[in-house]
């Protein structure tokens, strides 16, 4: 294991933001030791945007979403979300 430097002490969260914009956090955290945790109770951040689409298709959706018996937004979400996990593979 190679020697690890010091992880300096920020007096604003700023000027940490612009200290790990320019360092390498591997010179800093020995990674190997890291273990896998879990927060159940964290609510991913979510943040509103405004969307155009087409009426025939936003109808489509509603219909669906209906036939699930989900609100047709939280249909959009999960559409988008398996939508980009297959791209990304």
């Amino acid at each position: 294991m190679k020697n690890l430097k010091k992880i300096p002490v920020f007096k604003e969260p700023k000027s940490e933001f612009e200290f790990w914009q320019k360092h390498d956090s591997t010179e800093f955290i020995d990674f190997t030791k890291a273990k896998r945790v879990s927060f159940p109770n964290l609510k991913p951040s979510t943040k509103s945007i405004s969307i155009r689409l087409p009426e025939p298709l936003l109808e489509r959706l509603k219909i669906l979403a209906n036939q699930q018996d989900i609100p047709y937004q939280s249909l959009i979400k999960i559409y988008l979300h398996e939508r980009v996990e297959q791209e990304s593979k």
